[in-house]
C-alpha cells in the first residue's frame, strides 16, 4: 500500500503543574525552583497513615478558568479518585486523580476538540545515577518528594490530529493560554508541562470506516521539538511495520532525543489496571452550587487570550508573523501596546512591531533574556520616540538599531543618544557629496563595475558610504549622489 494511503492519527495528553502557593491536598509549599531535595514535604503529601487531604481551591479555579477559555462545560458533579499503582515516586501507593467525573468536559483549541480537563497530584522526581564506590560500580535512584502532591492539570484531546506539526502547534498554543491565564508557567525544560502522544497509523480505507490503528503512547516529551520529532518518527515506524505485513503492538514507548527514535518501555495499561475508586477522604463537589466557581464570576478574571490578541494586532495593521511573535512574548507585547498608544499612524505602529520583533528580540536572545518576562531599562515613550525619528527620516535603520542596543544596555532618550553618538541622519548634499567622492576614489574597480551594468556594485558603494558616516548618512540621498557622479 502506498504511503499516501496511510493516515496518521494523534491524540494528546498534556500535564501542566499549576501555580499555587501550596500543594494540591496539603499546605506544603509549591515551589518548582527549590534546589534542596525533600524540604517541601509533610505527612499528608508523604502518605503517612491517618492523615487527611484537603482540596486546594485555587487549583480548582485554575482548571475551571482553563475550561472557560477552551469553551468547555463545567461538570455538574465531580470527585477525586484513587488511581492505584505501585512505584517509588508515589508515596501513598496511589495517585489522587479524577476518572469518571472530570472538572471540564469538551471544548476546543486551534480547531482540536478537547475530551476532558481534570485535576490530579504530581509524583516525586526520580534521578537515576551510576557511581563507583569501593572499587565497584553500581546504579541507584534518588527520589525528591518536593514535587509529590503538586497540583497537576491534565488535558486530553480527541484523536483528531493528523500531523506532527499540528500536534506541536496545539501544545504551543496551550502553553500560551496557560501563561495568559496565570494558571501555569508551563516551562517544559523545568518539567512544568509534559506532553504524551497517543499515535496510530491505519489504512485510508479502514479510517473511512471509522477504524483507528493500534495506539502507541509516547510519554514525557519535554520540548515542542521532541513532540514533533517523536510523532514523525513513530508514524514512520508504524508505517514500515504495516507495509511489511507486521502488526503494531499496543505499548508505552519513550523518546530518545540523541538517537531520534522511540523505544519500548512497557505494555500499555488499561484503566481497569489502576483499580480506580472514589477517595473516601475527600468531599464530592457540586461545582455549580459553589458561588466562587460560578462561570460568570470566573469570566471576569480571564484576561484577553492569545487568539483574540493576535486578531486585534492584525486588525490594527500588523503582519501576521509580527502579531504571532508579539503574542508569544508577553513582555515585548506589553511594550508594543504601550508604545502604539503614543504613535499616530498604522504605518508607525507596524514599524514599531517590526523593530521590536526583530531587533529587540534578537538583542534579548543574544543576552539570554526571556522575552516573555523581560524587564526593560526603558519604557514605551522611548520606543515611540525612536519610531517617530525613523519615520521623520532623522535616523537611518542602522542608527535606529544602534540606539536600540544602547536602550537595552542602559536606557535613555533616543534623541540624546543619537546626538551623543552622531547618529542623526545627514541629508546635506554637500557634506555627503564629499563622502561619495572619497568612496568612489577608494573603490575605482567597483565604480567601473557599476558603469558596466552591475547593479550590485551600487549597493556596495552605498554600504561603504553608510559605514563611513557611522550609519548617519541618508541612504536615499547617497544613492542619488552615487548615480549622479558615476553617470
Amino acid at each position: 500500500m502506498p504511503k499516501s494511503d496511510y493516515i496518521l492519527t494523534v491524540g494528546l495528553e498534556i500535564h501542566a503543574e499549576l501555580k499555587t502557593l501550596t500543594k494540591m491536598f496539603c499546605d506544603s509549599k509549591n515551589d518548582s525552583d527549590e534546589p534542596r531535595p525533600n524540604v517541601n514535604i509533610c505527612p499528608i503529601c508523604m502518605g503517612h497513615p491517618g492523615t487527611l487531604p484537603v482540596i486546594n481551591k485555587e487549583a480548582v479555579k485554575h482548571v475551571l478558568k482553563v475550561g472557560l477559555a477552551l469553551g468547555g462545560r463545567f461538570s455538574d458533579f465531580t470527585e477525586f479518585d484513587r488511581k492505584n499503582y505501585f512505584y517509588p515516586d508515589i508515596p501513598k501507593g496511589y495517585q489522587l486523580s479524577q476518572y469518571e467525573f472530570p472538572l471540564i468536559v469538551g471544548g476546543a483549541l486551534t480547531g482540536v476538540a478537547i475530551t476532558r480537563v481534570h485535576l490530579e497530584e504530581d509524583t516525586a522526581t526520580s534521578t537515576h545515577e551510576s557511581r563507583i564506590m569501593n572499587h565497584e560500580s553500581g546504579e541507584y535512584s534518588l527520589l525528591d518528594f518536593n514535587r509529590a502532591g503538586v497540583p497537576l492539570m491534565e488535558l486530553v484531546t480527541e484523536p483528531v490530529i493528523h500531523s506532527a506539526k499540528e500536534a506541536a502547534d496545539f501544545a504551543r498554543e496551550l502553553q500560551l493560554l496557560l501563561r495568559y491565564l496565570g494558571a501555569s508557567d508551563a516551562n517544559m525544560e523545568k518539567g512544568e508541562m509534559r506532553v504524551e502522544a497517543n499515535i496510530s497509523v491505519n489504512g485510508k480505507w479502514k479510517m473511512e470506516n471509522g477504524k483507528l490503528g493500534t495506539k502507541v503512547e509516547v510519554k514525557n516529551l519535554n520540548s515542542f521539538r521532541a513532540v514533533e520529532r517523536a510523532i514523525a518518527h513513530e508514524s514512520k515506524r508504524q508505517r514500515a511495520l504495516l507495509e511489511s505485513g507486521q502488526k503494531v503492538v499496543q505499548e508505552t514507548r519513550g523518546w530518545d532525543e540523541a538517537t531520534g527514535a522511540t523505544f519500548t518501555q512497557r505494555r500499555k495499561e488499561e484503566s481497569y489496571d489502576y483499580r480506580y475508586f472514589p477517595d473516601p477522604d475527600l468531599p464530592k463537589l457540586a461545582i455549580k452550587k459553589i458561588p466562587e466557581f460560578a462561570p460568570e464570576r470566573l469570566k471576569r478574571e480571564i484576561p484577553e487570550l492569545p487568539a483574540a490578541k493576535r486578531r486585534r494586532f492584525i486588525e490594527v495593521g500588523l503582519k501576521e508573523e509580527d502579531a504571532a511573535t508579539l503574542v508569544a512574548n508577553r513582555a515585548v507585547a506589553s511594550l508594543f501596546e504601550d508604545a502604539a498608544k503614543r504613535l499616530s499612524s498604522p504605518e508607525e505602529r507596524a514599524l514599531a512591531a517590526s523593530y521590536l520583533t526583530s531587533d529587540l528580540m534578537g538583542l534579548l536572545k543574544k543576552g539570554s533574556a526571556d522575552a516573555d518576562t523581560a524587564v526593560f531599562p526603558f519604557g514605551a515613550a522611548a520606543v515611540a520616540e525612536l519610531i517617530r525619528m525613523i519615520a521623520e527620516k532623522k535616523l537611518s535603520s542602522r542608527g535606529a538599531k544602534d540606539i536600540l542596543q544602547v536602550l537595552c544596555e542602559k536606557g535613555g532618550a533616543p534623541e540624546e543618544i543619537a546626538q551623543e553618538k552622531g547618529l542623526l541622519q545627514k541629508s546635506d548634499v554637500h557634506e555627503l557629496g564629499a563622502v561619495v567622492d572619497r568612496i568612489i576614489a577608494e573603490n575605482q574597480k567597483v565604480a567601473e563595475d557599476y558603469k558596466k551594468g552591475k547593479a550590485a556594485a551600487l549597493q556596495f558603494l552605498v554600504g561603504q558610504a553608510m559605514k563611513a558616516t557611522h550609519g548617519s548618512g541618508n541612504p536615499g540621498v547617497l544613492r542619488e549622489l552615487f548615480i549622479e557622479r558615476l553617470n
